[in-house]
């Protein structure tokens, strides 16, 4: 036999355990479906596709470890593997990495968008992608609202101590000093509330929004009208409704549409500064 025809041979094998593992995932036999991938892979190791398969049985099993590691191999074999950055990014998350888990969901995100803007997965991952956001910024929040809270008490303290001595000091000018202090503790009230202005949730501002979904947008694109839409969306409504746009009911064709990267870079800092934007529910 030729190396060719052997190697051939090893392939068909290989990709014959594929769809046996496949099978048995579909059943919920996930350790059966590991068994065949694995075997899949000791004949073929470079196929990305059985390293990400496992790595999703991992997944329904809870062995994050093992999630971690065969996204791993997955991403050096295609850089470019959805699947593989998206589960790599939940198995950090598992481990409380957020800033390493959320850079992995916004890679999948991309990819995502490149291949398939209204596939299921982009969904899916965006709503990982905002919990774990979410999840980030609250964690930061409740350490910056203690840090400000103890620094506020002292600043108070400091103040009240400051107008007991002045009050010692100063005879015949009582009113004045403690108008003095009540001016002092007010102004300190407002530079405290305004620094805990960008963890308060407030009205996203209606720019951000699309105006079909009214919803902050995740990938704005532009038409020749000026109108900004998700771009999931308006694809999903020139397919099913018809070619025109929505709101100026001028025809619309999808090669008409361009990012609009203005707006999305408007959404990436306002999402920085306002982390509670991220909440879904």
């Amino acid at each position: 036999m030729s190396p060719t025809v052997a190697a051939n041979a090893i392939a068909k094998q290989a990709e014959q355990l594929k769809q046996d593992g496949n099978f048995c995932f579909t059943k919920n036999r996930f350790g059966a479906a590991i068994d065949a991938y694995t075997e899949a892979i000791a004949l073929c190791p470079n196929v990305p596709i059985y390293w990400t398969n496992r790595a999703l049985c991992h997944r329904k099993r809870n062995d994050w470890t093992r999630v971690e590691e065969d996204c791993k191999r997955a991403i050096q074999l295609d850089h470019n593997s959805v699947k593989a950055h998206y589960m790599l990014g939940l198995a950090l998350l598992q481990r409380k990495e957020y800033a390493e888990g959320v850079k992995e969901l916004e890679k999948a995100m991309d990819l995502g968008r490149g291949a398939n803007p209204h596939g299921y997965m982009i969904e899916e991952i965006w709503q990982e992608l905002a919990k774990a956001k979410y999840l980030q910024w609250e964690h930061e929040s409740t350490k910056r609202s203690w840090e400000l809270q103890n620094l506020k008490e002292a600043c108070e303290g400091a103040l009240e101590e400051k107008h007991l001595r002045d009050s010692v000091e100063v005879e015949g000018f009582l009113d004045e000093t403690t108008e003095a202090y009540s001016e002092q503790l007010e102004a300190l009230g407002r530079v405290f509330r305004k620094a805990a202005e960008g963890d308060t949730p407030a009205e996203v501002p209606d720019y951000l929004c699309c105006k079909i979904t009214l919803d902050i947008f995740r990938d704005p694109v532009i038409t020749p009208s000026g109108v900004t839409y998700e771009r999931a969306e308006i694809l999903e409504h020139l397919q099913k409704v018809g070619k025109f746009d929505p709101i100026t009911r001028e025809p619309l064709y999808p090669s008409q549409l361009v990012p609009n990267l203005a707006i999305k870079e408007a959404v990436r800092a306002f999402l920085d500064q306002h982390g509670w934007a991220y909440k879904t529910d």
